[in-house]
């Protein structure tokens, strides 16, 4: 006996190959069953496919989820795309470690991308409990994260690690990976991933090949592509070259010479892909993008380093050039996504200054003095073309780099890619533009991003895997949120089955907790 049996649906499996006609059977959160079942065949619950394209579940492979599905462990924002599983830790962002001596900094740290909750644990082992007592909507797959293992070595200084800080990181780092996480990030314009050389990224990255794990790069945007090409080449390690992008305007449509250097290093022998999210802007916090001797010890000593008139006018020096490798700041392109208390939301920096009389630079110092590490800001530094290029190459998938959060958001305008990344693909990409065939688009969200990770029973639709499943409508389906506004759920996605429980049917998010812990070798 079937618990769901769903017939006569479009197959797409995963694995890129052509959509095929099929019943398809689950029992004990696993497919058990697919091909023709006859009609005699007792099933707990039977849906009628017809019209409808059977997936895989959706795996994002680049997400800042880590500390809000500690607060609210259903994840709405991402269930109602068909995600099932979030890969954390990204960017350098990982609640793991945790040095209990410098508790403050690392949740000032982790505050640049993730949420703000009391750290209880202290290792990897600690966090996934912790996620299972909130109760998890969908699975969980973490990474560690080169700027939390830092924090916890040395703290937010400015400055080489010693040889006795390095071996904690690689330590900690080891830890982490035998008690389940999939890999390591870098997050190397964040501080204080920032600050690591590249030998201390190649010194960890080795410590990740030699497990056989993944090594998810930020890459600094001082190198492109480079700097990731080289940690692989010295390390030997896989890469994921993050979020793959040109942000600097002076650069913008050359996507084809990034991916021809992502080419010819895989012709070179080293192993290297990349991900890439279908909008053609970034967020992150605005203190990113000071220069990095200003974050230095975290952010009261930023605070107190920028009260002193002669520091700050070396601040505002620095910033005149520009931000990473002197990228222009066009104040009416960093919209506020969030603060706090609401102050600026869905607002240029260029308007906000304008209407308070002042210097665009030095109001942004003070929006970072005020706020620290929570000012938000979405960032319109992308164009479609190179979007679309980066989407298009074999080499990329899909990951959102959003959050997987409450529905309900009336406070902030969080850059849609949280509330409509995967629809956005199979509906802008696929059926609009044409830019990739429906199988193509699938799995560059399920089979490959599995196959990277490592994670042996999902991403495809076979008998044994894990009944992660997405039933929707490929002549509907999109993303409906947009920048600057209220977010707003998907359409055209019917079900949502997590380890084969229905936790989405007609946009209707179940309370069900059908979620887990994945864990590497486990």
């Amino acid at each position: 006996m079937f618990d769901l049996l769903i017939r006569g649906v479009m197959v797409i499996d995963g694995t890129g190959a052509p959509g095929a006609s099929a019943d398809v059977g689950v029992a004990a959160g696993r497919v058990t069953a697919i091909g023709s079942i006859p009609p005699d065949v007792p099933a707990a619950r039977v849906i009628d496919g017809a019209g409808r394209v059977l997936t895989p579940g959706f795996i994002d492979i680049h997400t800042h989820s880590d500390l809000y599905l500690i607060a609210d462990g259903l994840g709405e924002s991402k269930l109602v795309q068909g995600v099932t599983t979030e890969v954390t830790g990204n960017c350098s962002f990982a609640p793991f470690p945790i040095e209990p001596r410098r508790l403050g900094l690392h949740v000032d740290h982790l505050a640049r991308a993730t949420g703000r909750v009391p750290l209880t644990w202290t290792d990897l082992a600690g966090y996934a409990e912790a996620l299972t007592d909130a109760g998890l909507g969908l699975n969980v797959a973490p990474l560690a994260g080169h700027g939390t293992l830092r924090v916890a070595a040395l703290g937010v200084e400015q400055r080489r690690a010693t040889t006795g800080e390095l071996s904690r990181m690689r330590r900690d780092l080891t830890v982490a990976l035998e008690q389940g996480a999939w890999g390591m990030s870098t997050g190397l314009t964040h501080v204080p991933s920032a600050y690591g050389p590249f030998e201390e990224v190649v010194a960890l990255a080795e410590v990740v090949a030699r497990h056989g794990a993944l090594y998810a790069t930020h890459c600094r945007d001082t190198t492109g592509i480079s700097e990731s090409v080289e940690v692989g080449r010295a390390s030997g390690v896989r890469v994921e070259h993050s979020h793959m992008a040109i942000n600097d305007p002076a650069h913008w449509g050359e996507a084809d010479a990034e991916l021809r250097q992502l080419e010819q290093a895989r012709a070179a022998g080293i192993d290297i892909v990349c991900d890439v999210y279908p909008y053609a802007a970034s967020s992150s916090s605005l203190t990113q993008h000071l220069p990095p001797w200003v974050q230095a010890g975290g952010t009261e000593a930023m605070r107190e380093r920028l009260a002193d008139p002669a520091t700050r006018d070396r601040a505002l020096a620095d910033m005149s050039r520009g931000w990473f490798t002197g990228i222009p700041f066009l104040w009416d392109r960093f919209m506020v996504s969030d603060t706090p208390d609401g102050y600026g939301v869905a607002r240029t920096i260029k308007e906000l200054a304008t209407e308070a009389g002042a210097d665009p630079y030095d109001f942004t110092l003070g929006l970072c003095e005020r706020y620290g590490n929570d000012v938000h800001v979405v960032i319109f530094y992308r164009v479609e073309q190179d979007v679309e290029a980066f989407l298009a190459h074999p080499l990329a998938v899909v990951g959102s780099d959003g959050n997987a959060v409450p529905l309900h958001q009336p406070k902030t305008r969080a850059h849609p890619r949280s509330f409509g990344t995967f629809p956005r693909v199979l509906g802008r990409y696929v059926r609009e533009r044409g830019t990739l065939s429906l199988e193509q688009a699938v799995a560059k969200m399920t089979g490959e991003t599995a196959r990277r990770l490592g994670i042996p029973d999902r991403g495809t639709i076979t008998v044994g895997a894990a009944a992660d499943l997405v039933l929707l409508n490929p002549e509907t389906v999109g993303d409906t949120a947009g920048f600057g506004v209220t977010p707003t759920p998907p359409v055209g996605i019917d079900l949502v089955i997590v380890n084969g429980t229905v936790m989405v049917e007609g946009g209707v998010i179940s309370r069900e907790r059908a979620g887990r812990v994945l864990l590497r070798g486990s």
